[in-house]
């Protein structure tokens, strides 16, 4: 299987793991179905469907089955098949929103997803993505006569017969197959006429040509076995499609390297008549011809080697196998001149400046891209073709080896440089940069210095969605440094409605400490979510004429920790018009012992004497029965009160008295509070 396609697997492996384990509207859901359909739309581009087939622990994909032992991917299929589904198909123009609701229902366990009343093979389906359902419930894996004594309870036995179940079982998911449903172990021809029936579907035809594959290889793996029943049934199969089934089925979708896996994973496995009608079929999807004399020497050789003498079918096998081998390889040399060589000499005799083909298009004759930037830093060049390559570079990833190329720059190479220079501090570079996991921040923080207004934009929109805690600490230490106008672009985000994004791009505005004349922060300061108020009001403490109402608004608000943002603020400079909401929070019982202690340091600080008459009576603790003033019984706010007193307000009359009782008091910890502090 190609690295692309086993990359979107893999990544829609984890991304529907995310949607299972993470409950719905978490931050982390989204983006993660927003990659899918980015590398789905990517491998779309040369593709009309993009379909893969669902076994019990593999997936089929290409005519390809993955391994079962990789734990992700063995993983999906195991997801899928609990859903009975037999395929999966998704087409050009798929939207996130269609893969989102997909992994939704995927994540739900299978008795979930389905209503009561819903039939089983009932699906949900959108308009670029499918789910083709798989029924299993009228097959069961049959061994009977046809499978030897000695393998009944083998694995290798079981393992046969669950392929042939798969095969048959993908086959009768068509609407147009008719079969008995009390059939438990289906006829190899009611099973090719299903096929034969069904209309073709690129996801209906990778699973069945998945199996089939699945089956060469079982064969193939001990061919000195008698495989009994599933080489019988796999050859009757075959043997009963219509030729133009069967090139419908090794066609898939015109690749021939697709084709070519298909039929030499039959040449070592299957019947030998059906490898020639396999090979004949691949010969007319591929345009090739085989002339009918060679085509009855090739089933002459078929036929002794299925039914000649015992000396004979060794011999025959091997010359079949040879002869279709050679074949094959005689089908890709039709040019005398290799494939990618002749493509290359096409594109410069026809073509003019067209557009860089992807990654996985490109041949081993294309040019290496950071060769081009080497050569031009080396011979100072400039130009189209060289803008194109470091375009190229930093598509591919190579922002690393080209910043390391400007630290040792040869000598002429002052205009190439900056070019680079140019480039490297760009939208594209940062896109390139913030799209790869994990992000590298080392380079970031050696290209920030140089980031352009459009570059910082795409580092802000990458704020915004990146699910890495870690990634998004570190692009706001970075974009809070900026000396770029960039205060615009911030504010204009601020309409998200994510509450974590809210959050970070006000804290970037307070780092910042550039808003424009005019900008008012109410509209965070009264958001639902408190922490975005909490930094809503952070905001509004740094905005001189906003800060006395952020103070006074602060201090009533429900939440704790914005109360004490508030009180904090206070400390360093607290206007008189702000002490009454301070006082009425050091009195207040229902606060807590720290909020209400903080009160009174702010009370202290001011040495208003309103903060004194509001303190007072914070230690009163009424008259003895001699009709004597007492102190108020000890807590943590008193104790607080009386250092307040005895540091600033020790010779007022009243505060006095209260000192005095206090260092008179029998309590360790009153005495201690009440003592006067010399600098």
């Amino acid at each position: 299987m190609s690295r692309e396609l086993t990359a979107f697997l893999v990544e829609f492996s984890v991304s529907l793991h995310k949607h299972a384990i993470y409950p719905s509207g978490h931050p982390s859901l989204e983006p993660a179905a927003a990659r899918v359909t980015d590398v789905a739309a990517r491998l779309l581009e040369s593709r009309s469907t993009l379909a893969f087939g669902v076994a019990r622990h593999q997936l089929i994909i290409d005519g390809v089955a993955t391994d079962s032992n990789q734990p992700v991917l063995r993983r999906l299929a195991e997801t899928l098949h609990r859903h009975n589904l037999g395929a999966m198909s998704i087409l050009p123009g798929v939207e996130s929103h269609e893969i989102y609701a997909a992994f939704r229902f995927l994540s739900e366990e299978p008795a979930a997803a389905a209503s009561d009343d819903a039939p089983p093979a009932h699906l949900p389906e959108w308009t670029h993505l499918r789910f083709h359902p798989l029924t299993l419930d009228r097959l069961q894996i049959v061994e009977g006569e046809d499978v030897p004594a000695s393998d009944v309870d083998s694995e290798l036995a079981r393992r046969r017969a669950q392929l042939w179940v798969g095969l048959a079982s993908a086959a009768m998911a068509s609407e147009a197959a008719v079969l008995d449903p009390s059939d438990a172990a289906p006829d190899p021809d009611d099973v090719a006429k299903a096929i034969d029936g069904h209309p073709g579907t690129a996801a209906y035809d990778q699973v069945i040509v998945g199996y089939l594959v699945q089956i060469a290889e079982e064969l193939k793996a001990s061919p000195s076995a008698d495989h009994g029943s599933l080489r019988r049934r796999t050859a009757r199969l075959i043997r009963s499609l219509q030729p133009d089934t069967l090139q419908r089925l090794v066609t898939m979708g015109g690749n021939a390297s697709q084709r070519r896996t298909f039929v030499m994973g039959a040449t070592t496995g299957m019947a030998m008549d059906s490898v020639v009608k396999i090979l004949k079929a691949a010969a007319e999807a591929s345009g090739q011809t085989i002339s009918h004399g060679l085509m009855r020497m090739l089933s002459k050789l078929g036929a002794h080697a299925e039914r000649g003498r015992e000396s004979t079918r060794p011999v025959a096998e091997t010359e079949l196998r040879e002869q279709v081998d050679s074949l094959l390889t005689g089908w890709d040399l039709d040019d005398p001149a290799p494939d990618g060589y002749a493509k290359a000499l096409q594109h410069l005799a026809t073509t003019v400046a067209l557009p860089d083909k992807p990654e996985d298009e490109r041949s081993e004759y294309d040019v290496n891209p950071m060769h081009v930037v080497q050569t031009a830093l080396e011979v100072g060049g400039s130009g189209p073709l060289i803008e194109r390559a470091i375009d190229r570079a930093i598509d591919a990833g190579h922002l690393h080896s080209m910043h390391t190329l400007l630290t040792f720059l040869p000598p002429g190479s002052t205009e190439t440089a900056e070019l680079l220079r140019t480039k490297l501090s760009g939208p594209r570079a940062m896109a390139s940069l913030v799209a790869r996991e994990p992000v590298d921040l080392k380079l970031l923080d050696a290209l920030f210095p140089l980031v352009t207004i459009e570059g910082y934009d795409v580092l802000l929109e990458a704020l915004t969605t990146n699910s890495n805690r870690g990634t998004r600490r570190k692009l706001l230490e970075c974009l809070s440094q900026t000396d770029l106008n960039v205060v615009p672009l911030i504010i204009a985000r601020l309409d998200d409605e994510r509450w974590y994004v809210q959050r970070n791009l006000l804290l970037l505005l307070e780092r910042l400490k550039r808003l424009p004349p005019g900008f008012s922060t109410s509209r965070w300061t009264q958001h639902a979510d408190p922490r975005v108020r909490y930094h809503g009001y952070s905001l509004q403490l740094s905005i001189p004429e906003q800060r006395e109402a952020a103070l006074r608004a602060a201090l009533g608000d429900s939440d704790e920790k914005i109360t004490r943002l508030a009180l904090s603020a206070c400390q360093e400079r607290c206007p008189r018009s702000v002490l009454t909401f301070v006082a009425s929070l050091a009195k207040n019982v229902q606060a807590s012992q720290e909020l209400r202690i903080l009160a009174v340091n702010v009370l202290a600080a001011s040495r208003d004497r309103y903060a004194l008459d509001a303190m007072l009576p914070l230690v009163r603790g009424g008259t003895t029965w001699f009709g004597r003033p007492k102190l108020a019984p000890r807590t943590p706010v008193v104790l607080a009160v009386l250092r307040a007193l005895s540091d600033a307000w020790s010779t007022d009359e009243e505060a006095a008295r209260m000192l005095t009782l206090a260092r008179n008091s029998s309590d360790p910890e009153l005495r201690q509070a009440a003592e006067v502090v010399h600098a």
